[in-house]
């Protein structure tokens, strides 16, 4: 028999309620009391007190606006508030830092970047950097009236338990992360109160943030996303929820193995797809200084636009051996998209061809070249520090109660 948990009491009912009402606010963008009341299944008095405590701890705001969507009287419109909590995400790449601040409303309010090699840095180092810009981008937030509740801090590896097990291209093995940025964040604003600061792999982040603010909000709801930077990321999003595998490591797709005699690998192993279509081989093939970083693929998108045939090359090559990759994960997993994102996303129009190629020769179900638009680039908006920022106003939306104090620190 499964054992039964603990029988709800009148405050864990209603910090239920609580949120079902916020997240249906969230989900509508402007809505109606009675609106809410006949999507979430609550009485009109029921949602009127609910309403009435989130205005008061600052989730909600009243537009003004009367909407009149059904007979009788019309009732004000509600929206989530665009001052007040917020989610401050946080992006460690290998050749760059990303920060941003997401409000409730999910709008990308602050966003700061700062490249810098990363490679062969202390971690230590490097995540006081980290904390340096998202210091920035807190003070930032101020000005507009937002407060984050807390940090989520993306990572290019196998991360658990606050700990980046391993990343191969940084270099980085069991180093801890949440415990450190949080201390080094603090050390740097002393008058303010301790972030709680959560973690994930960098992938994981820019396919949460697909989903809720880019293709997921078209109703695409399963889909492998790929994150091209130096080192290859994955992704797999399987009816609206992240797999993450027993260990959390699901979507290592730049480790799979192309050739096992192939070139040696960061990880240890031979042949990893990374080593034919990570940045680094694709800046190589088209005779690019390899560690030449975001310029160097702005170059590279530059000579494929202008038709260079070593560009044009490079990328059909990568997107050969990418294909091939992906094509054996759609077999086993039968998502309705592949998103191309990361460094893909700009060089889409060429890599995009050989990719889709491959995909139709080797996926089995022979439906891929049938249905149109399942290779696509990824939104713009899915990125891994707004997926970061993104995960930290999902758990205000999941428990505001918990977060009303912090919020109005």
């Amino acid at each position: 028999m499964i054992p039964l948990g603990p029988k709800a009491d009148k405050a864990t009912v209603r910090r239920h309620n609580l949120s079902l009402v916020l997240r249906t606010v969230h989900d509508a963008g402007e809505v109606t009391r009675a609106r809410i009341a006949t999507r979430a299944g609550l009485t009109r008095a029921a949602v009127s007190s609910l309403v009435e405590q989130l205005l008061e701890c600052g989730f909600l705001t009243e537009s003004g606006k009367t909407s009149s969507g059904q007979a009788g009287r019309p009732g004000t419109v509600l929206e989530v508030a665009r001052t007040g909590p917020a989610g401050l995400g946080v992006e460690i790449n290998v050749d760059y830092i990303a920060v941003c601040v997401v409000d409730l409303a999910g709008t990308d309010r602050v966003r700061l970047v700062e490249h810098a090699d990363n490679r062969g840095v202390p971690p230590s180092q490097v995540l006081t950097r980290a904390a340096r810009l998202a210091a920035r981008a807190l003070g930032s937030a101020a000005e507009q009236g937002l407060r984050p509740v807390g940090a989520h801090v993306a990572v290019p590896g196998l991360v658990t338990g606050g700990t980046v097990r391993q990343a191969p291209n940084l270099g980085w093995k069991r180093v801890a992360v949440e415990g450190p940025f949080a201390r080094a964040l603090s050390a740097l604003r002393p008058a303010h109160r301790a972030l709680p600061v959560s973690s994930d792999n960098e992938a994981n982040a820019a396919a949460l943030a697909e989903l809720w603010y880019g293709a997921g909000t078209e109703g695409v709801r399963s889909f492998l996303y790929v994150s091209g930077e130096i080192g290859i990321g994955g992704a797999l999003v399987l009816e609206g929820e992240l797999l993450r595998g027993a260990h959390g490591f699901a979507g290592e797709i730049g480790h799979m193995v192309v050739d096992p005699e192939g070139p040696q690998c960061r990880c240890g192993a031979r042949g990893c797809l990374e080593q034919y279509a990570g940045q680094a081989a694709l800046l190589k093939a088209a005779g690019l200084d390899t560690e030449a970083g975001a310029p160097g693929v702005a170059e590279l998108r530059r000579r494929a636009g202008r038709k260079d045939s070593a560009a044009l090359a490079a990328t059909e090559r990568a997107g050969r051996h990418l294909g091939v990759v992906l094509s054996g994960v759609v077999n086993l997993f039968d998502p309705d998209a592949v998103m191309l994102g990361g460094v893909y996303r700009e060089l889409a129009p060429w890599l995009a061809p050989a990719v889709d190629g491959e995909l139709a020769r080797r996926v089995v179900s022979g439906l891929w070249s049938e249905d149109r638009n399942r290779l696509r680039a990824a939104s713009p908006l899915g990125d891994a520090a707004r997926g970061a920022a993104g995960a930290v106003v999902r758990e205000v939306l999941a428990d505001p109660p918990a977060h009303a104090e912090r919020a109005g620190a």
